[in-house]
């Protein structure tokens, strides 16, 4: 029998890290709450929450070397996911009442206010998934996830530039309108919506992510 997988939660001040580490040894992951630099590069997985603003949550993981974990995780190719705020900062910059903030810059695109009759999004939503996600694998076209946010990526622009190249996957919901609600792109991927918060639908989804580190 093979020895679980390694995930650390980095706990930067910003996140539901005690819902994180309940989902995740929920599918058999051996799971640290932690900071420490060295735990962080050298887990099988690490994963990023956030809750709260996009400035915020930037200057907290800043502070904590959270941006320099996760750039020298990817340099290596070494997996990293991102949940809501901490999916968030991963683009380029956010904009939040008027004030834009620079994010890590991983994937170009600015995080604004959803458009939408009713704000903040917030329950249960279906997704569109592209065909051959690994994060979607097995789960169902009508599986619901849970969704708690005011402000989205409502346009994707990056493709890959070579055909040796993989474009990255980008998974869709709709509320008022279309956004980005999970993105594969290597060894990061990222969920706008909670799986920690989604039941059977979102065990699924980090069973599926367990499975690729």
């Amino acid at each position: 029998m093979s020895a679980a997988k390694r995930v650390v939660v980095f706990d930067y001040g910003f996140g539901n890290v005690r819902s994180a580490e309940r989902a995740l040894a929920r599918v058999g992951a051996d799971v640290e709450i932690t900071r420490d630099f060295d735990k962080a590069m050298n887990a099988d997985g690490l994963l990023v929450p956030g809750v709260g603003a996009f400035a915020a949550c930037m200057q907290g993981l800043r502070a904590a070397r959270g941006d320099w974990v996760v750039d020298r995780r990817l340099s290596g190719g070494r997996p990293v996911m991102g949940i809501c705020v901490g999916m968030q900062i991963l683009f380029a910059r956010g904009i939040e009442h008027g004030v834009a903030a620079e994010g890590l810059e991983e994937w170009p695109g600015t995080v604004g206010p959803l458009e939408a009759d009713v704000v903040p999004h917030m329950g249960w939503n279906t997704v569109d998934a592209p065909a051959g996600s690994e994060l979607f694998a097995g789960l169902d076209a009508d599986a619901r996830f849970y969704f708690v946010h005011s402000y989205a990526v409502h346009d994707w622009t990056l493709q890959s530039q070579s055909p040796m190249i993989e474009a990255p996957k980008v998974t869709w919901s709709t509320h008022g309108k279309r956004f980005v609600a999970a993105v594969e792109n290597g060894a990061l991927r990222a969920t706008q919506f909670h799986p920690e918060k989604s039941g059977d639908a979102g065990a699924q989804l980090l069973t599926n992510w367990i499975g690729t580190l």
